[in-house]
């Protein structure tokens, strides 16, 4: 059993508002710098993050179980 704590959807919903903010706010500065990647992928794991578990330790257990 996990110990891991499932955030509320309200929680995970405003996580979700923020990133589109933040990324639409965002977008004109990005756009010309170099580094833009690495910022829109911590913006993804704010997205996908729904738990208190880290994003890559759900993501390696979900990709796992396609193999079996």
């Amino acid at each position: 059993m996990s110990d891991d704590l499932h955030y509320s959807v309200l929680r995970i919903t405003l996580r979700r508002s923020f990133v589109i903010l933040a990324g639409l706010l965002a977008l004109p500065v990005m756009l010309l710098r170099q580094d833009r990647a690495r910022f829109y992928s911590y913006l993804h794991r704010i997205w996908a993050k729904t738990s208190d578990k880290p994003v890559w330790l759900t993501q390696a257990e979900l990709s796992g179980q396609s193999f079996y």
